[in-house]
């Protein structure tokens, strides 16, 4: 599947995005103020954003839930539903662009939308290629039973398991390696 630029960027931030939402009510939320979302905006290079305001904050908060449930969709029709929903309630209106030195690419939000409307728009659609193409199953959780962290499996043949394998995936394996040691120890 061909990912281009402008897709993997808007991937990257709803990965990001869904994965500030706290797991429980004791954690906290990875949005906790206006400034935690002008870092976010910033890190990710969201474009056309005015100044933002507490509503900013609410709306992006709501639209990250919506696309915690996309992850969580149990297959692509699920999935295909909620990501509609999303993009219409956006008002999405592709339109080709050419700033800030990056070649020409669609942005999906409506000039002048809000940061809620425009991560909608823009990143509701790169996960509409995916269930386009069939890859919807690379919408993923991590499967360490402690994480639970959203990511996109952009491995050849589908197989990743982990948010990230130096941490997540490093820490099961060696967990594992111990027990069969250990359990070889006490059988010896």
């Amino acid at each position: 599947m061909l990912i281009t630029h402008d897709t993997r960027c808007a991937l990257n931030t709803v990965v990001d995005l869904v994965n500030t939402a706290p797991e429980d009510d004791t954690a906290a939320d990875g949005l906790p103020d206006l400034e935690a979302l002008a870092v976010f905006v910033r890190g990710h290079a969201v474009s056309d954003v005015g100044v933002l305001s507490e509503f900013d904050l609410s709306a992006v908060r709501k639209v990250r839930s919506r696309f915690a449930r996309i992850f969580a969709a149990p297959d692509a029709r699920a999935a295909a539903g909620l990501i509609n929903e999303l993009v219409a309630a956006a008002g999405t209106t592709p339109r080709l662009t050419d700033h800030d030195g990056y070649d020409w690419h669609v942005h999906y939000f409506a000039p002048g939308a809000s940061l809620a409307d425009h991560l909608a728009a823009d990143c509701g659609m790169a996960l509409a290629f995916f269930v386009v193409a069939g890859e919807r199953e690379r919408l993923r959780r991590c499967e360490a039973p402690d994480c639970r962290r959203a990511f996109v499996d952009l491995s050849r043949n589908r197989s990743r398991r982990y948010c990230d394998s130096r941490t997540c995936g490093n820490r099961l394996h060696v967990a594992a390696y111990r027990a069969r040691r250990k359990e070889s120890e006490s059988a010896g």
